[in-house]
């Protein structure tokens, strides 16, 4: 019958190294990882060499490589939505005596895609909408 006690070889008790201090396991700040890659993307480097070098794993700054590259393709792929801008222009002085008699009450003019669109106060925003998505999309 076997002990735990008993070693491979039949006899005496196994030995039990403790290893204390540091892990093996290290810690790489943002910047030194930048600069790991970056280093990997001069003319003529290698991977294995560079990753050598700083005492790292070659799959480790390949991740690191990966994650670069992803972080710098996110922001472009969000698309932003693209919006008109609006220009607000005074309309031309009308003559005292006319702008005393006639109040013609103020409208909104909308350039888009080469259309000039003139909003009266009051106009169903469901019909704006769908004029407006119209003439986007005429001119894509």
């Amino acid at each position: 019958m076997d002990s735990v006690s008993d070693d491979a070889k039949g006899g005496g008790y196994r030995r039990v190294e403790v290893l204390t201090g540091l892990g093996r396991r290290r810690s790489w700040s943002d910047d030194e990882k930048a600069r790991i890659v970056a280093e990997t993307a001069e003319p003529g480097a290698k991977v294995t060499e560079v990753a050598r070098r700083w005492q790292v794993s070659p799959q480790q700054v390949f991740d690191w490589r990966r994650q670069a590259r992803r972080a710098l393709v996110s922001p472009a792929t969000t698309a932003k939505p693209s919006f008109v801008p609006v220009v607000a222009e005074l309309p031309a002085p009308a003559p005292k005596a006319m702008a005393a008699s006639v109040r013609q009450p103020s409208s909104i003019e909308v350039k888009l895609a080469g259309v000039v669109l003139r909003v009266a106060p009051g106009t169903d925003e469901a019909l704006l909408t769908t004029v407006l998505r119209a003439v986007r999309a005429s001119a894509a």
